[in-house]
C-alpha cells in the first residue's frame, strides 16, 4: 500500500486485480487527498506532480531542520515525504514528533498511517487506537482502524471499526469501499458485492472502487458482469486484461489464499521504494 493513496488514480492495464485489495491499509481506494484516509488534519493538494511534492520536500526538509520541534512541520514533511514514496522517512520524522508532543492526535494519527504504509501494522494499531478520541470520534481514524485490522485477519474488529465510522459519516465512499473489501476478504461475497456497489453510486467514487467490485463479481464467477463494470473506466484491451487476471486468480487452487498473498510483495516492493 503504497502512498499511491496521496494520488490520484491511473487506470491502466492490471497484472493481478488481486492486488486491489492491498489498498485495505490505506484506507480505500478512493482518489483522495492525503489526510483523507485518517485524521481531520490538512493534506497536500491532490493531483500535485512529482517534481512540484519534490520541491515542497526540499523545502520542507529545511524548515523542519531549523525547527525540528515544530508538529505543523513535521506533518507537512512527513506528508511529503510519502508523497515521495518515503514511507520509512516519514516515519523516523513522525516517530520523533510524537516523542516531542506526546498525545497530540493530529501527529498519532498521521504516525499510525505511516506504520501502516510500511507493513507494520500492529504498531499502527496501537498508535492509531491513542489518536482516536472517544468524545471526539473521527471517521478517519475509524477507518483506517479497521484497515488495519483487515491486514491482520481480525475482520470481525474491522467491521465494528466500519460501522462506527458510517455512525459519523453515512454514505462515505472510503468506508464503504473498505467495508467491501473486508466482506471480500473474509468471503462475505453478497455483502462485498452490496457494499461496493454502493461506494461505486457515490460520484467521488473513482475507477478503482469500480474494479474492486468487477473483482468481487468475478470471485462470484459472473464474470460478464465484472466485464461490464470494468468497460466504464477501462479501454477494451485493459478490461480484457484485467478480466483475464480475474479469472486466472478465480480458477486457482485457493484464491482466497492468493488475495491474501498478493499484499505481500506488494508491500515490500512499496518499502524498497521507500529507502
Amino acid at each position: 500500500m503504497s502512498s499511491r493513496w496521496l494520488q490520484p488514480v491511473r487506470l491502466r492495464p492490471a497484472p493481478c486485480l488481486a492486488l486491489l485489495l492491498a489498498a485495505l491499509s490505506l484506507g480505500g481506494c478512493m482518489s483522495r487527498q492525503a489526510a483523507e484516509t485518517t485524521g481531520s488534519i490538512g493534506s497536500l493538494a491532490s493531483g500535485t506532480s512529482s517534481g512540484d511534492l519534490r520541491r515542497e520536500a526540499d523545502n520542507l526538509a529545511r524548515r523542519y531542520d531549523a525547527s525540528p520541534g515544530d508538529p505543523a512541520v513535521a506533518l507537512a514533511y512527513a506528508r511529503a515525504l510519502r508523497g515521495l514514496g518515503q514511507s520509512t522517512q516519514a516515519v523516523a520524522v513522525l516517530q520523533q514528533a510524537a516523542l516531542r508532543s506526546g498525545s497530540d492526535p493530529a501527529v498519532l494519527a498521521d504516525y499510525g498511517k505511516a506504520l501502516a504504509d510500511v507493513g507494520r501494522f500492529r504498531e499502527a494499531s496501537a498508535v492509531l487506537a491513542r489518536a482516536h478520541r472517544p468524545e471526539r470520534p473521527d471517521w478517519r481514524i475509524l477507518n483506517v482502524q479497521g484497515a488495519v485490522a483487515d491486514q491482520q485477519g481480525d475482520f470481525a474488529t474491522a467491521q465494528r471499526f466500519y460501522v462506527a465510522a458510517l455512525r459519523i459519516a453515512p454514505g462515505e465512499p472510503s468506508i464503504l469501499t473498505n467495508q467491501g473489501l473486508s466482506f471480500a476478504l473474509a468471503k462475505r461475497l453478497d455483502e462485498a458485492e452490496r457494499t461496493l456497489s454502493e461506494a461505486s453510486r457515490h460520484p467521488r467514487a473513482d475507477g478503482r472502487v469500480r474494479q474492486n467490485l468487477a473483482l468481487v463479481l468475478g470471485l462470484q464467477g459472473r464474470f460478464a458482469e465484472a466485464e461490464t463494470v470494468l468497460k466504464r473506466d477501462l479501454t477494451p484491451a485493459e478490461a480484457t486484461s484485467n478480466m483475464q487476471a480475474i479469472r486466472r486468480m478465480v480458477s486457482h487452487a485457493n484464491s482466497w489464499k492468493a488475495i491474501r498473498q498478493a499484499e505481500e510483495p506488494a508491500r515490500e516492493k512499496r518499502q524498497a521504494a521507500a529507502l
